[in-house]
């Protein structure tokens, strides 16, 4: 146990502006190899989900206003586990060292005999309002900034503050009006530009503008809460209509949310970040071993029995040759069958298993696998499926043409049992544009999701629902009462294309 125990180290980690996208190399490497993490409130869920599943989280929020975890409670939880041995991770939003507790975490973890690091992070101080288009800097502009914390009002120096070019406030939504009002006692010009940036770069992120002298009132007309967030005094403001994204590229200032298995929605949310889209995880799918392996173990043991192996997803795919490597099997135990798939994307998920189909269908859908799948008579097809069947009309089909087909359970695909309350709360205040759905499936759990949340469909008015293909569409017509936007090629691409499209 004293080795164990020489081992245990706490990192303090600077986690960005909530997403993985402002996530350090180093802080990523951190996560992965986490055995507790102690997260204050407004580290992003995206961060939280990419932890190892072994990991302890313990949830740390310090929120003004709200029921706080106290101080010497976070350094009683980090000495208590670095001293067990484990390999704690602070998880700190922005930069640790960006009016945090750094300083007094750093003292009581040395004053333990704990060793640490500080892994700095990307601060919204310095880039929140980047991510709005406005820069803190430009060479006739604004030569200085200052960042403050808005926190206790009577400790500032008001009047050296309206001398300088760009102040960027934190924690200063709360006294909004009397921080416009002392700069302008202070001598600051009334017609000073002034931007609030909430959420600065996730995906609910919303700015407002407007003048010094006139936008506490202007935004006390607001319902929604304002924090957390970032407040910027100074001319820069003005620039962002020359430098901000509207326009640039095809989504550019469009939210969309994403529905795929968090496994799966990597690949969507970068090509549509790349188009401009400000994009937002909503698992609808958790894809799962089925309840019971036996069959799937079976037909595995008799593959050289079956002429085609037919998969008809990504999903199917990965979870096949999961158990295949799981019976101490790969991928040669394949030699005497042809593999067929659905479509271009499951077959570059079979290729990361070093395999080319021998055959993909002329139209990226199952009917058409069934029409032109070249079969001799009685060929014996194994056709690894989730668990709550579908595909019926394959199976139908193959079977009229002669073919045996074994169907075997790989894997369940279940709704998630929650949504994440940030996107709940973009849905509930209208702030989506578009969500797309990738399978029929994913469109039923959003129904359900939201059914259990007791959420009033009308709110979707204002998003346009984007599915992947016809049958897709379907079900978001009976569900969801429209299809604004259907691919005309089966497949993500296609999806993402046919958004870019519907805006051009």
């Amino acid at each position: 146990m004293g080795n164990r125990a020489s081992a245990g180290k706490v990192y303090l980690v600077g986690t960005g502006l909530g997403g993985l996208d402002t996530l350090t190399l180093r802080a990523w490497e951190i996560l992965q190899r986490a055995e507790v993490a102690i997260a204050d409130d407004l580290v992003g869920p995206q961060v939280l989900a990419a932890l190892p599943d072994h990991c302890e989280l313990i949830r740390a929020g310090k929120r003004g206003g709200r029921p706080s975890t106290k101080q010497a409670e976070i350094d009683r939880l980090a000495v208590s586990r670095a001293r067990a041995g484990l390999r704690v991770v602070r998880l700190k939003s922005g930069d640790p060292g960006m009016f945090g507790r750094l300083v007094e975490e750093v003292r009581a973890l040395r004053a333990a005999g704990c060793a640490c690091e500080i892994v700095p992070g990307i601060s919204a101080a310095i880039s929140g309002s980047l991510m709005a288009g406005i820069p803190l800097t430009e060479k006739t502009l604004s030569r200085s900034v200052t960042v403050a914390t808005a926190h206790d009002l009577d400790a500032l120096p008001w009047g050296a503050l309206a001398q300088l070019d760009t102040v960027v406030f934190l924690m200063g939504t709360r006294g909004l009006a009397q921080l416009c009002d002392r700069l302008v006692a202070a001598g600051k010009d009334p017609a000073t530009a002034i931007a609030l940036v909430r959420h600065a770069g996730r995906p609910e992120q919303q700015v407002w503008t407007g003048e010094l002298a006139s936008f506490a009132r202007q935004m006390a007309s607001l319902a929604a809460p304002l924090s957390p967030a970032v407040i910027v005094v100074g001319e820069t403001v003005r620039l962002r209509d020359d430098i901000h994204m509207t326009g640039k590229t095809p989504l550019a200032g469009k939210t969309v949310v994403v529905t795929r298995a968090n496994a799966q929605s990597g690949a969507l949310v970068r090509q549509l970040q790349d188009l401009g889209a400000v994009v937002a995880d909503m698992p609808t799918l958790e894809i799962v071993p089925p309840s019971d392996l036996g069959p799937l173990d079976e037909a595995i043991a008799q593959l050289s029995a079956f002429g085609w192996l037919v998969l008809a997803s990504g999903n199917g795919v990965r979870a096949f040759f999961e158990r295949l490597q799981a019976t101490e099997l790969d991928s040669r135990a394949l030699h005497s069958v042809k593999v067929a798939v659905v479509g271009r994307k499951t077959a570059e998920v079979l290729q990361e298993y070093g395999i080319r189909p021998d055959f993909i269908p002329p139209e990226f859908v199952a009917d058409a696998l069934a029409e032109t799948l070249p079969l001799s008579g009685g060929d014996r097809i194994l056709f690894p499926r989730v668990e709550s069947g579908g595909r019926a009309t394959l199976i139908r089909d193959l079977a009229a043409r002669g073919a045996q087909v074994a169907e075997v359970a790989a894997y369940q695909s279940r709704c998630p049992d929650r949504i994440d309350p940030a996107v709940l709360a973009l849905l509930q205040h209208q702030q989506v544009d578009v969500l797309t759905f990738a399978s029929s499936k994913t469109v039923l759990h959003f129904h359900q999701l939201l059914t259990n949340e007791e959420f009033d469909f009308n709110l979707l008015d204002r998003a346009k629902i984007a599915a992947i293909g016809p049958k897709t569409a379907e079900t978001c017509d009976d569900l969801l009462g429209r299809t604004d936007i259907c691919a005309s090629e089966y497949t993500l691409n296609g999806l993402v294309e046919a958004v870019v499209q519907f805006y051009r």
